[in-house]
């Protein structure tokens, strides 16, 4: 349990500072956002001018990734 509060911090720091520490890593998480955003049937996200779109729907992309990679970790620590 206490691993887990350590990598819950340093995802939180990370995500504040946003440090880029894969920078290899930019290309999935793009790819994972615009299929969430598919997902949530914003099928031309990375085409549309993300101003036109509002606070919840951008909000709501944003946080099924956090949410997915949040579920990664505990799946790699569990070592499932």
């Amino acid at each position: 349990m206490q691993n887990k509060i350590l990598i819950y911090k340093e995802l939180i720091i990370l995500a504040t500072y946003n440090k880029k520490v894969v920078p290899e890593a930019k290309a999935a998480l793009n790819q994972m956002k615009y299929e969430i955003a598919n997902e949530l049937g914003l099928s031309n996200y990375q085409t549309i001018d993300k101003g036109n779109l509002t606070a919840r729907q951008n909000g709501y992309v944003g946080g099924y990734m956090t949410k997915r990679l949040v579920e990664m970790a505990e799946k790699q620590l569990s070592g499932k």
